[in-house]
């Protein structure tokens, strides 16, 4: 059987975030996952997790300056100490609920010096998040979505990957992301399953749930379960109105 977790950055937003926790519970989910959880106390996070059973999968670092567009630091150089501070905060905030992963995000960036600071941030990241038994993600994301972004395809992800190696770095592949930019999404999760960490899915090309759209993803769920995969695959989607409304997918495609 196919396992769900919320994304709670786009589900159940209307709601305090323990509150959507528990409305996830109640829509049948496995586990949840959030990006910036930063504004709500810790304690009341893994209060509700504790509450309710659930495991968060994952949560992202900082984005930077948002009035200044920013949308991550890891790969800006000049921006090293900045980096490494939205690291510690969310490894510890990933510590504090028991989180598995931390998704660093890499920011609006390009060329070498780009890359050679994104580098050695994750190795920073990595090593970190060994001494606390987590899980360091980066994640491509599409150039329609995010023009600019330095993580654009899984080719450069699974290159960084090979270069930082360090055994807890780990892709998140995001089923949209790469629907968007590479296509041939079961061909690419298959060839990349070595160093996949988390996958995420919606539709494509609108981003909402998963019953229509580019991608069949009664098979690419039934791929992944032939693959061998059986953690819960991260419902990242933009519901376009009330949560408990979209989730007709769920008991299809569970």
């Amino acid at each position: 059987m196919t396992l769900f977790s919320a994304n709670l950055g786009f589900l159940w937003t209307e709601l305090p975030l323990p509150d959507a926790i528990r409305a996830a519970k109640s829509a049948g989910f496995d586990a949840v996952e959030c990006h910036w959880p930063y504004d709500t106390p810790a304690q009341d996070v893994k209060a509700a997790l504790d509450e309710t059973g659930l495991t968060m999968l994952g949560l992202n670092t900082r984005r930077g300056d948002l009035s200044s567009g920013e949308n991550g630091l890891a790969a800006l150089v000049g921006r090293e100490e900045d980096a490494l501070a939205a690291i510690d905060e969310a490894l510890d905030y990933a510590t504090a609920v028991n989180a598995t992963c931390v998704h660093v995000m890499a920011g609006f960036a390009s060329g070498e010096e780009a890359r050679h600071t994104f580098v050695a941030n994750l190795t920073y990241a990595c090593e970190a998040a060994s001494r606390l038994g987590k899980t360091i993600l980066i994640e491509p994301l599409n150039r329609h979505d995010a023009p600019g972004y330095f993580l654009q395809t899984t080719d450069q992800a699974r290159a960084i990957i090979e270069q930082v190696a360090e055994p807890n770095l780990k892709l998140m592949f995001d089923c949209y992301h790469v629907g968007r930019t590479e296509g041939d999404v079961a061909t690419r999760a298959q060839d990349l399953l070595p160093f996949i960490g988390h996958v995420q899915f919606a539709s494509v090309p609108d981003r909402g749930p998963p019953d229509h759209g580019e991608l069949d993803y009664w098979y690419l769920f039934s791929t992944f379960d032939t693959l061998g995969w059986t953690a819960p695959l991260g419902a990242e989607y933009k519901p376009n109105g009330d949560t408990d409304a979209t989730l007709g997918w769920m008991k299809t495609l569970k």
